[in-house]
């Protein structure tokens, strides 16, 4: 069998693996004092205490004095060998300008700084980088790279650190190691993510699939949703890229069992696939006719061969972030008689980098138009992705694909290209496409 329409060409062979080189089109909107009084030279302890039992980073009134923004300082505490620390808050910062983003050192003190002015709405991960080495083989001259050159940028990105005040993480995307974020008062809650004392809980199994369009075999997570009745007989489905980070370790179960559990849902079935590693995921996600051939022809009878799956396109979500966003999109344009429902999440619709930029776009502008409902999704700080999103919606509306028959929509969001985001939007698109 094979689900996959050929109408398209075939997206262009040896696309680099990265996206397009731009620099943030508005610096980022740094304040000079920051939320709270300074310590001055000499013992720091009772300032530490205070931000300690506070919580970082620090959010305080808009100087501007507009009820919409606040101010927020991000604190790192030395030692006597800092010589720079960097913070970069996800999307608020330009790896063409990597100083944009250093720290200020309180003088004499071991305080160090760094303020921004956001809309309340914000939300963000953020990692810390610390030259602070008591390595002597980096410390001698020779050893470390001299501050403010290329290398020296590139050496301080491998000192990532969490914020040590900071109590809220997510795990790293591939090493799972955690990564601190804060949250505005106004940005969207995750509260759906967290589990419930007395919700039905459905299950989460680990399997391997084989596959003959891929070439080998594949890791996959299968949620069930809780037993009982069920209504209708057939379950809605979600296939959910990147299936390692979203099952095991952000804890998709939990949010499947509360949304059901509200009616906001009905019971669904979740299929995971893995994403391997940042190699395989480059290759895999980037618009290949084969992989949405697994999905479609290999995954789905596999998954409908241990649950009651409902074969309907329109009860059927394919979903993913980045390029997985732009394969959810792919694979609802090339196998719309399954994926009736695309759950796009700040697609990399750029794909690929260089001449051929945007291909999905112009394949979508040129093919025939398949019943596809797309939600999509992009944060308003991914100043690289975004143009080529509100692109690739404009040429749905062109189409006819973007409009009120097919109850499509798209937003953005106050955020960058982050999972603290996604799961609100994940969460926000279930609801909208699969709720009664």
């Amino acid at each position: 069998m094979n689900s996959v329409r050929t109408f398209l060409a075939g997206p262009p062979d040896g696309a680099p693996n990265h996206p397009p080189r731009v620099p943030r089109p508005h610096p980022v909107p740094r304040l000079a004092d920051p939320v709270c009084a300074l310590p001055g030279p000499g013992g720091t302890e009772d300032f530490w205490a205070g931000v300690r039992e506070r919580g970082t980073p620090l959010v305080g009134p808009d100087p501007l004095g507009d009820a919409e923004h606040r101010a927020v300082t991000f604190l790192w505490r030395g030692t006597p060998a800092t010589r720079a620390v960097q913070v970069l808050p996800n999307k608020l910062g330009d790896p063409r300008d990597p100083a944009g983003n250093l720290m200020e050192r309180a003088p004499g003190t071991d305080v160090w700084h760094w303020t921004l002015r956001l809309r309340h709405d914000w939300r963000g991960t953020y990692d810390f980088y610390a030259d602070d080495t008591h390595d002597a083989n980096e410390a001698h001259e020779g050893g470390r790279p001299a501050p403010g050159t290329a290398a020296y940028w590139r050496w301080l990105r491998t000192r990532r650190r969490p914020d040590p005040y900071n109590s809220r993480t997510l795990p790293h995307r591939w090493d799972g190691t955690p990564v601190s974020y804060a949250e505005l008062p106004a940005a969207p809650s995750a509260v759906d993510w967290l589990p419930r004392p007395g919700v039905p809980r459905g299950t989460l199994t680990e399997h391997t699939v084989a596959s003959a369009r891929l070439g080998g075999s594949r890791r996959v997570w299968l949620y069930e949703p809780p037993g009982g009745a069920r209504e209708p007989a057939k379950l809605p489905v979600l296939v959910l890229l990147d299936g390692e980070h979203w099952g095991p370790r952000l804890g998709l179960p939990h949010l499947l069992d509360n949304l059901i559990a509200d009616g906001r849902v009905p019971p669904v079935a979740a299929v995971l696939p893995d994403a391997v590693d940042e190699a395989t995921r480059w290759a895999e996600l980037s618009c290949s006719t084969e992989y949405v051939g697994f999905l479609a022809d290999e995954l789905l009878p596999w998954a409908a061969a241990r649950l009651p799956l409902s074969e309907d396109p329109a009860r059927t979500v394919v979903a993913g972030q980045s390029l997985g966003g732009l394969t959810a999109a792919y694979a609802a344009v090339a196998a719309p008689d399954r994926f009736g429902n695309a759950l796009v999440q700040s697609g990399s619709f750029w794909w690929p980098a260089g001449p051929e930029a945007e291909w999905l776009t112009r394949a979508v502008a040129e093919g025939p138009r398949p019943p596809v409902r797309f939600r999509l999704s992009s944060g308003e700080q991914e100043w690289v992705a975004l143009p080529a999103a509100r692109r690739f919606r404009d040429t749905l509306a062109s189409t006819g694909r973007h409009d009120s028959s097919h109850r499509s929509s798209y937003r953005e969001f106050n955020g960058g290209h982050d999972y603290l985001c996604w799961r609100t939007e994940l969460a926000d698109g279930l609801v909208e496409l699969l709720g009664r």
